[in-house]
């Protein structure tokens, strides 16, 4: 098979999609090569078991199925590439860097540990897009398959860079992002930022400022772990298993509740402002947790916190335990399976009976608390879900009355 863009001098240059392309073959099975130009055919190399060659002219191309010789004496214009896999850096941001938020730390550890969805609420400058940028480091560490289907959609999108394979990707677009930029479209269809997100992490921050509609397209997304883009001409589908984390002020001038400066909002103004957030929207979000102002004390003086590489080992055993149980993370149980696998006490199931009558929840926001609750279990290494992993469940749906 061959693939590239032909210049007018007969050079070959790079294309979009080549992993992808070397991904199908071996899908396909076969010992049929890929010939890509320079570019293309190192990043299809990624792929294990891909026979890639690179080819740098077209009278290369030509020469080699003519069965001449090469022009030149090393072959350099015909080369095959060994599959390779490049070295997994972990050198990312540490969440030892974020002093203080015991409650919002422990949050996005849950977070983590069970694929959960996960909302800050606070005022400006309060650490939310510190904690974040610190989620991917909590994730356990990609697998082969993992890492080949996040590059193959980076690869789609001419986003791929080889010194990131088998990190967890973070796209955190601008809150002027359109729907189309998001769940991804055009002609032909494109990935978005949630398919370029596949098997990391998604941060919207200033989550109210988003234009309605785009926010409405993520419902799908989060449901079912994939987008499909209909146009008329095309049909795609798209990869979008992503962890969502977002970040809101409180108000429209961000200090309400705040220590120290006083709120300039009504609670009208309040209202409206947190009502740009729809409730079906809100009931998607497993955790929702306050990240409040810190005093300037402890964020000059306060000790270090734990290292991402700590909490990660935790993160890890915690998925483990979830995956022999069930075979799927906690976020992804439903139904019969939830029922099955959660484990709950009489006790804890009373009191989250109780909790959702009072708050008013509906089905899925009871089942997505019930989740949770099995995650804060799994992290105790506890085999059945109690009361005190019920009630700290409840806790985190309690920021925004949406939730």
């Amino acid at each position: 098979m061959f693939a590239g863009e032909l210049s007018l001098g007969g050079e070959l240059r790079p294309v979009r999609g080549a992993l992808a392309m070397a991904m199908a073959l071996g899908h396909e099975g076969g010992a049929r090569a890929l010939v890509l130009p320079p570019g293309s055919a190192e990043e299809a190399a990624q792929v294990p078991d891909a026979h890639v060659v690179r080819a740098r002219h077209l009278i290369d191309v030509v020469a080699r199925l003519r069965r001449e010789q090469p022009a030149t004496q090393d072959d350099s214009g015909w080369t095959r590439l060994e599959p390779r896999t490049a070295t997994v850096r972990d050198d990312g941001p540490d969440l030892a860097d974020v002093k203080g938020q015991a409650g919002a730390r422990r949050a996005l550890e849950i977070a983590a540990a069970g694929e959960h969805s996960l909302l800050m609420v606070g005022p400006p400058g309060a650490g939310k897009s510190m904690l974040a940028q610190r989620l991917g480091g909590l994730l356990p560490p990609m697998a082969t398959d993992e890492a080949l289907q996040a590059a193959a959609v980076a690869s789609l999108a001419g986003r791929f860079d080889p010194a990131r394979w088998g990190q967890r990707p973070y796209c955190a677009p601008h809150h002027s992002a359109s729907a189309v930029a998001l769940v991804g479209g055009g002609s032909p269809p494109r990935p978005g930022e949630i398919s370029l997100a596949h098997q990391g992490v998604l941060f919207l921050d200033e989550l109210p400022e988003f234009q309605r509609h785009a926010l409405e397209a993520l419902r799908e997304p989060l449901e079912t772990g994939q987008i499909r883009v209909s146009r008329a001409a095309h049909q795609s589908e798209f990869p979008a298993r992503f962890q969502l984390v977002a970040a809101m002020n409180p108000c429209p001038c961000g200090y309400r509740g705040h220590p120290v400066r006083a709120c300039r909002c009504t609670p009208d103004q309040v209202a409206r402002y947190q009502g740009r957030l729809s409730g079906p929207l809100l009931d998607r979000i497993d955790l929702q947790v306050e990240v409040p102002a810190l005093p300037s004390d402890e964020l000059l003086q306060g000790a270090r916190g734990e290292r991402s590489a700590e909490v990660r080992e935790r993160v890890v055993v915690a998925r483990e335990r979830a995956l022999q149980r069930q075979g799927v993370p906690n976020r992804a149980l439903s139904g019969g399976s939830l029922d099955k696998h959660v484990q709950a006490e009489p006790a804890a199931l009373k009191f989250l009976h109780a909790a959702a009558v009072r708050l008013a929840w509906s089905g899925r926001g009871t089942h997505r608390a019930l989740r949770v609750a099995r995650t804060i279990a799994d992290l105790a290494g506890r085999e059945c879900v109690g009361v005190a992993d019920v009630a700290e469940a409840v806790q985190y749906r309690r920021v925004l009355a949406g939730g």
